[in-house]
């Protein structure tokens, strides 16, 4: 049984031996480099980055679904793009146009 699904993996379309399966399997790699910068500052967060990978997430999603084969490797890493470009694109409006830490410089008396 498990060979069996093994086999049809293999000689899927979009499988192991075909590219539609390692661009996908390689672009992981951009999710989880934005998942590993979920403790870095705000501030050092880049809004057209962010954009354009929540962007990427979004259109290539869509695509994913419509072309054939179905590429579900291609679907759930933009879907994690799309998330975590979101999730950081908040984190950074946040920082930059709800936080009030900065919002009065501090008056010193003397």
């Amino acid at each position: 049984m498990a060979s069996s699904k093994l086999q049809a993996l293999w000689n899927h379309p979009a499988g192991p031996k075909t590219i539609h399966f390692w661009a996908p399997t390689f672009k992981w790699g951009i999710s989880i480099a934005n998942v590993a910068d979920f403790s870095k500052p705000p501030e050092k967060l880049s809004y057209p980055q962010q954009i354009a990978v929540t962007c990427t997430g979004i259109i290539w999603s869509r695509y994913s679904t419509v072309i054939t084969p179905k590429n579900w490797n291609l679907f759930s890493v933009n879907i994690a793009m799309a998330g975590t470009g979101i999730y950081q694109l908040a984190r950074k409006i946040q920082h930059d146009y709800f936080s009030e830490a900065e919002a009065e410089p501090a008056i010193v008396k003397e």
